[in-house]
Protein backbone atom coordinates (compact mmCIF):
# COMPACT_ATOMS: atom_id res chain seq x y z
CA UNK A 1 0.00 0.00 0.00
CA UNK A 2 2.94 2.47 0.93
CA UNK A 3 4.39 1.70 -2.42
CA UNK A 4 1.57 2.06 -4.50
CA UNK A 5 0.89 5.54 -2.37
CA UNK A 6 4.03 6.69 -2.75
CA UNK A 7 4.29 5.98 -6.64
CA UNK A 8 1.33 7.08 -7.07
CA UNK A 9 2.13 10.44 -5.64
CA UNK A 10 5.64 10.59 -7.51
CA UNK A 11 3.56 10.79 -10.87
CA UNK A 12 1.09 13.36 -9.93
CA UNK A 13 3.73 15.82 -8.92
CA UNK A 14 5.98 15.29 -11.90
CA UNK A 15 3.11 15.66 -14.37
CA UNK A 16 2.23 18.29 -12.73
CA UNK A 17 5.47 19.86 -13.05
CA UNK A 18 5.73 19.35 -16.89
CA UNK A 19 2.51 21.09 -17.20
CA UNK A 20 3.96 23.96 -15.19
CA UNK A 21 6.79 24.49 -17.72
CA UNK A 22 4.43 24.19 -20.24
CA UNK A 23 2.56 27.02 -19.09
CA UNK A 24 5.26 28.74 -18.41
CA UNK A 25 6.61 28.52 -21.65
CA UNK A 26 3.70 29.29 -23.48
CA UNK A 27 3.76 32.47 -20.83
CA UNK A 28 6.84 33.78 -22.16
CA UNK A 29 6.47 33.39 -25.70
CA UNK A 30 2.87 35.29 -25.01
CA UNK A 31 4.93 38.46 -24.32
CA UNK A 32 7.30 37.66 -27.15
CA UNK A 33 4.80 36.45 -30.20
CA UNK A 34 1.60 37.60 -31.21
CA UNK A 35 -1.28 35.26 -31.03
CA UNK A 36 -1.03 34.36 -34.99
CA UNK A 37 2.15 35.18 -37.65
CA UNK A 38 2.02 35.07 -41.17
CA UNK A 39 5.03 34.62 -43.17
CA UNK A 40 5.52 33.37 -46.80
CA UNK A 41 5.97 30.11 -47.32
CA UNK A 42 9.07 30.41 -49.74
CA UNK A 43 11.77 32.65 -48.51
CA UNK A 44 12.61 35.16 -46.12
CA UNK A 45 10.55 38.29 -47.34
CA UNK A 46 7.33 38.94 -49.13
CA UNK A 47 5.35 42.33 -50.51
CA UNK A 48 2.90 44.02 -47.92
CA UNK A 49 0.44 45.24 -50.55
CA UNK A 50 -2.91 47.19 -49.74
CA UNK A 51 -4.63 44.63 -51.16
CA UNK A 52 -3.10 41.88 -49.10
CA UNK A 53 -3.58 44.03 -45.48
CA UNK A 54 -7.15 44.55 -46.79
CA UNK A 55 -7.70 40.80 -47.09
CA UNK A 56 -6.29 40.18 -43.37
CA UNK A 57 -8.09 42.56 -42.10
CA UNK A 58 -11.67 41.36 -43.39
CA UNK A 59 -11.20 38.71 -41.76
CA UNK A 60 -13.75 38.20 -38.46
CA UNK A 61 -12.15 38.32 -35.86
CA UNK A 62 -8.92 40.63 -36.49
CA UNK A 63 -8.43 43.17 -34.34
CA UNK A 64 -5.11 44.25 -35.41
CA UNK A 65 -2.10 43.58 -37.69
CA UNK A 66 1.55 44.43 -37.05
CA UNK A 67 4.69 44.24 -39.87
CA UNK A 68 7.64 42.71 -38.94
CA UNK A 69 10.88 43.13 -40.37
CA UNK A 70 13.22 40.69 -38.95
CA UNK A 71 16.94 39.78 -39.91
CA UNK A 72 20.47 39.33 -38.08
CA UNK A 73 22.63 42.47 -38.20
CA UNK A 74 25.82 43.48 -35.89
CA UNK A 75 25.33 46.19 -33.11
CA UNK A 76 27.95 47.72 -32.07
CA UNK A 77 28.40 50.79 -28.93
CA UNK A 78 31.58 52.13 -28.41
CA UNK A 79 34.19 49.52 -28.76
CA UNK A 80 31.92 46.46 -28.29
CA UNK A 81 30.16 44.64 -30.98
CA UNK A 82 27.71 41.26 -31.47
CA UNK A 83 25.89 39.71 -34.29
CA UNK A 84 21.83 39.86 -32.93
CA UNK A 85 18.40 39.98 -34.32
CA UNK A 86 17.15 43.04 -35.48
CA UNK A 87 12.96 43.41 -34.87
CA UNK A 88 11.55 45.86 -36.47
CA UNK A 89 8.15 46.39 -35.76
CA UNK A 90 5.41 49.10 -36.28
CA UNK A 91 3.74 50.78 -32.98
CA UNK A 92 0.77 48.52 -32.72
CA UNK A 93 2.97 45.51 -31.63
CA UNK A 94 3.90 47.23 -28.28
CA UNK A 95 0.02 46.90 -27.59
CA UNK A 96 -0.63 43.44 -28.98
CA UNK A 97 2.14 41.51 -26.51
CA UNK A 98 3.07 42.02 -22.75
CA UNK A 99 6.19 43.86 -23.34
CA UNK A 100 5.55 46.25 -20.92
CA UNK A 101 5.87 43.67 -18.09
CA UNK A 102 9.21 42.39 -18.70
CA UNK A 103 10.81 46.20 -18.64
CA UNK A 104 13.71 45.98 -16.21
CA UNK A 105 14.82 49.19 -17.44
CA UNK A 106 14.35 52.62 -19.18
CA UNK A 107 10.63 53.35 -21.06
CA UNK A 108 9.06 51.52 -23.23
CA UNK A 109 9.22 53.77 -26.66
CA UNK A 110 10.16 53.31 -30.31
CA UNK A 111 9.91 57.24 -31.11
CA UNK A 112 9.61 60.43 -29.55
CA UNK A 113 9.80 63.51 -30.52
CA UNK A 114 11.37 62.29 -34.27
CA UNK A 115 14.02 60.37 -32.23
CA UNK A 116 14.46 56.69 -32.77
CA UNK A 117 14.45 54.09 -30.16
CA UNK A 118 16.03 50.46 -29.75
CA UNK A 119 14.87 48.02 -26.86
CA UNK A 120 17.04 45.31 -26.18
CA UNK A 121 17.85 42.10 -24.43
CA UNK A 122 19.21 42.33 -21.02
CA UNK A 123 21.65 39.70 -22.27
CA UNK A 124 22.33 42.40 -25.31
CA UNK A 125 22.86 45.01 -22.78
CA UNK A 126 25.09 43.37 -20.57
CA UNK A 127 27.73 41.64 -23.34
CA UNK A 128 27.90 45.30 -25.07
CA UNK A 129 27.85 47.36 -22.23
CA UNK A 130 25.37 49.46 -22.54
CA UNK A 131 24.26 53.01 -20.69
CA UNK A 132 20.63 54.34 -21.01
CA UNK A 133 21.65 57.53 -19.97
CA UNK A 134 24.39 58.21 -22.49
CA UNK A 135 23.66 60.32 -24.67
CA UNK A 136 27.12 61.03 -26.36
CA UNK A 137 27.35 56.98 -27.71
CA UNK A 138 24.52 55.99 -29.38
CA UNK A 139 24.36 52.49 -30.88
CA UNK A 140 25.25 51.75 -34.17
CA UNK A 141 23.55 49.03 -36.74
CA UNK A 142 25.47 47.53 -39.21
CA UNK A 143 23.73 45.60 -42.15
CA UNK A 144 25.31 44.59 -45.94
CA UNK A 145 24.23 46.31 -49.00
CA UNK A 146 22.05 43.57 -50.10
CA UNK A 147 20.87 45.93 -53.35
CA UNK A 148 23.68 45.20 -55.70
CA UNK A 149 24.41 41.74 -56.71
CA UNK A 150 27.99 42.64 -57.29
CA UNK A 151 29.70 44.89 -54.42
CA UNK A 152 33.31 45.87 -53.42
CA UNK A 153 33.72 44.80 -49.93
CA UNK A 154 36.18 47.74 -49.29
CA UNK A 155 33.78 50.07 -50.78
CA UNK A 156 32.22 52.62 -47.82
CA UNK A 157 28.70 51.54 -49.90
CA UNK A 158 29.25 48.08 -48.91
CA UNK A 159 27.19 47.93 -45.13
CA UNK A 160 24.53 50.32 -44.31
CA UNK A 161 24.83 51.78 -40.53
CA UNK A 162 22.48 53.75 -38.50
CA UNK A 163 22.42 55.02 -35.55
CA UNK A 164 19.55 54.89 -32.77
CA UNK A 165 19.49 55.48 -29.01
CA UNK A 166 18.89 52.70 -26.34
CA UNK A 167 16.14 53.76 -24.89
CA UNK A 168 14.75 49.99 -23.11
CA UNK A 169 15.85 46.15 -21.72
CA UNK A 170 13.72 43.91 -21.72
CA UNK A 171 13.97 40.46 -19.80
CA UNK A 172 11.91 37.34 -20.80
CA UNK A 173 14.51 34.55 -21.47
CA UNK A 174 18.01 33.92 -22.28
CA UNK A 175 17.24 32.64 -25.59
CA UNK A 176 15.51 36.48 -26.39
CA UNK A 177 17.66 38.25 -24.36
CA UNK A 178 20.34 37.07 -25.64
CA UNK A 179 19.80 37.77 -29.44
CA UNK A 180 16.56 40.35 -29.68
CA UNK A 181 16.63 44.14 -30.35
CA UNK A 182 13.76 46.03 -31.30
CA UNK A 183 13.29 48.68 -33.41
CA UNK A 184 11.19 51.01 -35.35
CA UNK A 185 9.66 49.62 -38.34
CA UNK A 186 11.05 52.21 -40.41
CA UNK A 187 14.44 52.61 -38.81
CA UNK A 188 14.30 48.56 -39.67
CA UNK A 189 12.90 48.94 -43.32
CA UNK A 190 15.39 52.41 -44.20
CA UNK A 191 18.91 50.26 -42.75
CA UNK A 192 17.54 46.97 -45.06
CA UNK A 193 16.28 48.68 -47.86
CA UNK A 194 13.36 46.58 -47.57
CA UNK A 195 10.83 48.79 -49.06
CA UNK A 196 7.34 47.32 -49.08
CA UNK A 197 8.79 43.85 -48.10
CA UNK A 198 7.86 42.26 -44.39
CA UNK A 199 9.27 39.20 -42.68
CA UNK A 200 5.97 38.49 -40.63
CA UNK A 201 2.67 40.01 -39.78
CA UNK A 202 1.76 39.80 -36.15
CA UNK A 203 -1.94 39.55 -35.73
CA UNK A 204 -4.00 40.29 -32.97
CA UNK A 205 -7.28 38.70 -32.56
CA UNK A 206 -10.22 40.22 -30.61
CA UNK A 207 -11.53 39.02 -27.25
CA UNK A 208 -14.07 36.13 -26.88
CA UNK A 209 -12.90 34.78 -30.52
CA UNK A 210 -11.53 31.50 -31.12
CA UNK A 211 -8.15 31.65 -32.68
CA UNK A 212 -8.18 28.73 -34.56
CA UNK A 213 -11.28 29.91 -35.86
CA UNK A 214 -9.31 33.17 -37.16
CA UNK A 215 -6.31 30.92 -38.27
CA UNK A 216 -8.45 28.79 -40.62
CA UNK A 217 -9.88 31.67 -42.10
CA UNK A 218 -6.45 33.10 -42.91
CA UNK A 219 -5.50 30.13 -44.67
CA UNK A 220 -8.01 29.77 -46.27
CA UNK A 221 -7.97 33.12 -47.32
CA UNK A 222 -4.71 33.84 -47.91
CA UNK A 223 -3.55 30.04 -50.00
CA UNK A 224 -0.09 28.42 -50.17
CA UNK A 225 1.98 31.47 -50.64
CA UNK A 226 1.98 32.28 -46.80
CA UNK A 227 2.38 30.24 -43.72
CA UNK A 228 -0.48 31.32 -40.58
CA UNK A 229 0.40 30.49 -37.57
CA UNK A 230 -0.67 30.30 -33.82
CA UNK A 231 1.86 30.42 -30.47
CA UNK A 232 2.00 26.94 -30.02
CA UNK A 233 2.56 26.35 -33.92
CA UNK A 234 5.47 28.95 -33.89
CA UNK A 235 7.25 26.85 -31.25
CA UNK A 236 6.07 23.38 -31.86
CA UNK A 237 9.30 21.57 -31.45
CA UNK A 238 9.95 22.75 -28.02
CA UNK A 239 6.61 21.94 -27.01
CA UNK A 240 6.74 18.73 -28.41
CA UNK A 241 9.74 18.22 -26.39
CA UNK A 242 7.96 18.98 -23.11
CA UNK A 243 5.54 17.12 -23.91
CA UNK A 244 7.52 13.65 -24.96
CA UNK A 245 9.39 14.09 -21.88
CA UNK A 246 5.96 14.36 -20.41
CA UNK A 247 5.33 11.18 -21.46
CA UNK A 248 8.61 9.00 -21.06
CA UNK A 249 8.37 10.09 -17.73
CA UNK A 250 4.72 8.68 -17.39
CA UNK A 251 5.43 5.72 -19.04
CA UNK A 252 8.74 5.31 -16.41
CA UNK A 253 6.73 6.00 -13.66
CA UNK A 254 3.89 3.49 -14.62
CA UNK A 255 6.86 0.72 -14.55
CA UNK A 256 7.73 2.00 -11.17
CA UNK A 257 3.92 1.67 -10.01
CA UNK A 258 3.59 -1.92 -11.95
CA UNK A 259 6.94 -3.18 -9.63
CA UNK A 260 5.29 -1.81 -6.55
CA UNK A 261 1.75 -3.95 -7.31
CA UNK A 262 3.96 -7.16 -7.88
CA UNK A 263 4.60 -6.62 -4.05
CA UNK A 264 0.22 -7.49 -4.53
CA UNK A 265 0.65 -9.92 -6.46
CA UNK A 266 3.29 -12.02 -4.50
CA UNK A 267 0.97 -11.48 -1.83
CA UNK A 268 -2.31 -12.80 -2.86
CA UNK A 269 -0.23 -16.09 -4.17
CA UNK A 270 0.84 -16.53 -1.38
CA UNK A 271 -2.39 -15.47 0.53
CA UNK A 272 -4.06 -18.22 -1.79
CA UNK A 273 -1.26 -21.50 -0.74
CA UNK A 274 -2.04 -20.50 2.56
CA UNK A 275 -6.17 -20.30 2.59
CA UNK A 276 -6.20 -23.06 0.35
CA UNK A 277 -8.22 -25.18 3.00
CA UNK A 278 -10.33 -21.57 4.24
CA UNK A 279 -11.50 -21.78 0.39
CA UNK A 280 -12.70 -25.31 0.81
CA UNK A 281 -14.71 -24.08 3.50
CA UNK A 282 -16.30 -21.76 1.64
CA UNK A 283 -17.06 -24.05 -1.34
CA UNK A 284 -18.62 -26.67 0.97
CA UNK A 285 -21.08 -23.74 2.21
CA UNK A 286 -21.62 -22.70 -1.26
CA UNK A 287 -19.54 -20.70 -2.68
CA UNK A 288 -18.69 -20.54 -6.34
CA UNK A 289 -15.37 -20.25 -7.70
CA UNK A 290 -16.29 -16.56 -9.50
CA UNK A 291 -17.01 -15.76 -5.54
CA UNK A 292 -13.50 -16.84 -4.74
CA UNK A 293 -11.89 -15.36 -7.56
CA UNK A 294 -13.96 -12.03 -6.83
CA UNK A 295 -12.78 -12.30 -3.09
CA UNK A 296 -9.15 -12.11 -3.75
CA UNK A 297 -9.58 -9.33 -6.85
CA UNK A 298 -11.18 -7.31 -3.79
CA UNK A 299 -8.77 -8.03 -1.33
CA UNK A 300 -6.10 -6.85 -4.19
CA UNK A 301 -8.43 -3.67 -5.32
CA UNK A 302 -8.73 -2.24 -1.29
CA UNK A 303 -4.78 -2.32 -1.13
CA UNK A 304 -4.06 -0.64 -4.38
CA UNK A 305 -6.74 2.14 -4.37
CA UNK A 306 -6.22 2.84 -0.77
CA UNK A 307 -2.68 3.28 -1.46
CA UNK A 308 -3.48 5.24 -4.74
CA UNK A 309 -6.30 7.56 -3.26
CA UNK A 310 -4.03 8.27 -0.44
CA UNK A 311 -1.08 8.48 -3.04
CA UNK A 312 -3.43 11.26 -5.30
CA UNK A 313 -4.84 13.20 -1.99
CA UNK A 314 -1.06 13.83 -0.97
CA UNK A 315 0.07 14.58 -4.45
CA UNK A 316 -2.65 17.26 -4.88
CA UNK A 317 -1.32 18.25 -1.39
CA UNK A 318 1.73 18.64 -1.96
CA UNK A 319 1.21 20.36 -5.66
CA UNK A 320 -1.20 23.19 -3.98
CA UNK A 321 1.83 24.40 -1.09
CA UNK A 322 3.99 24.73 -4.37
CA UNK A 323 1.68 26.46 -5.94
CA UNK A 324 0.94 28.53 -2.78
CA UNK A 325 4.01 29.08 -1.34
CA UNK A 326 6.88 27.77 -3.78
CA UNK A 327 8.58 26.13 -1.05
CA UNK A 328 11.01 24.55 -3.77
CA UNK A 329 12.88 26.93 -5.72
CA UNK A 330 14.62 26.91 -9.10
CA UNK A 331 18.24 26.88 -7.47
CA UNK A 332 19.43 30.02 -9.73
CA UNK A 333 19.35 33.66 -8.90
CA UNK A 334 18.97 34.02 -13.06
CA UNK A 335 15.89 31.73 -13.88
CA UNK A 336 12.53 32.88 -14.82
CA UNK A 337 10.47 32.27 -11.92
CA UNK A 338 12.13 31.36 -8.26
CA UNK A 339 9.82 28.13 -7.69
CA UNK A 340 8.97 25.26 -9.83
CA UNK A 341 5.84 26.28 -11.44
CA UNK A 342 3.47 23.61 -10.67
CA UNK A 343 -0.30 23.16 -12.66
CA UNK A 344 -2.78 20.68 -11.87
CA UNK A 345 -5.27 19.05 -14.57
CA UNK A 346 -7.82 16.76 -14.18
CA UNK A 347 -7.14 14.54 -16.80
CA UNK A 348 -3.45 13.84 -14.82
CA UNK A 349 -5.11 12.71 -11.83
CA UNK A 350 -7.19 10.79 -14.23
CA UNK A 351 -5.07 8.91 -15.85
CA UNK A 352 -2.81 8.44 -13.03
CA UNK A 353 -6.19 6.63 -11.58
CA UNK A 354 -6.77 4.63 -15.23
CA UNK A 355 -2.82 3.46 -14.45
CA UNK A 356 -3.66 2.28 -11.51
CA UNK A 357 -6.63 0.11 -11.99
CA UNK A 358 -5.32 -1.67 -14.73
CA UNK A 359 -2.07 -2.52 -13.16
CA UNK A 360 -4.10 -3.47 -10.32
CA UNK A 361 -6.66 -5.92 -12.11
CA UNK A 362 -3.76 -7.81 -13.74
CA UNK A 363 -1.76 -7.67 -10.48
CA UNK A 364 -4.89 -9.20 -8.95
CA UNK A 365 -6.04 -11.55 -11.43
CA UNK A 366 -3.93 -14.36 -11.69
CA UNK A 367 -3.67 -15.47 -7.80
CA UNK A 368 -7.32 -15.14 -7.99
CA UNK A 369 -7.70 -17.63 -10.31
CA UNK A 370 -5.08 -19.73 -8.89
CA UNK A 371 -7.26 -19.70 -5.89
CA UNK A 372 -10.38 -20.48 -7.39
CA UNK A 373 -8.95 -23.60 -8.73
CA UNK A 374 -8.60 -24.67 -5.09
CA UNK A 375 -11.68 -24.56 -4.23
CA UNK A 376 -12.00 -29.13 -4.83
CA UNK A 377 -9.24 -29.19 -2.09
CA UNK A 378 -9.85 -31.57 0.80
CA UNK A 379 -10.07 -30.54 4.45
Amino acid sequence: MIGVCVGTMALVIVLSVFNGLEDLFRSLYGTFNSQIQVKAAEGKFFELTPELLSSINSVEGVESVAEVIEDNVVLTYREAQSIVKMRGVSNNFLKQNGLDSVIVAGKLVLQEDGVDYAIMGSGVQFMLSVSLKDDLYPLQIWYPNNTKKTIDLNSPNAIFRKPIRPGAVFAIEQQYDNNYIFVPLSFARDLVQAGNNRTSLEIKTASGIDIRKVQNALKTKLGNQYTVQNRDEQHANLLRAIQFEKLFVYITFSFILAIASFNIFFSLTMLALDKQKDVAVLSAMGASAGFIKRLFITEGAIIAFTGAATGIVLGFVICWLQQTFGFVSMGMQTSVVDAYPVQMRIEDFARVGLTIIVIVFVASYFPAVKASKNIDAKL
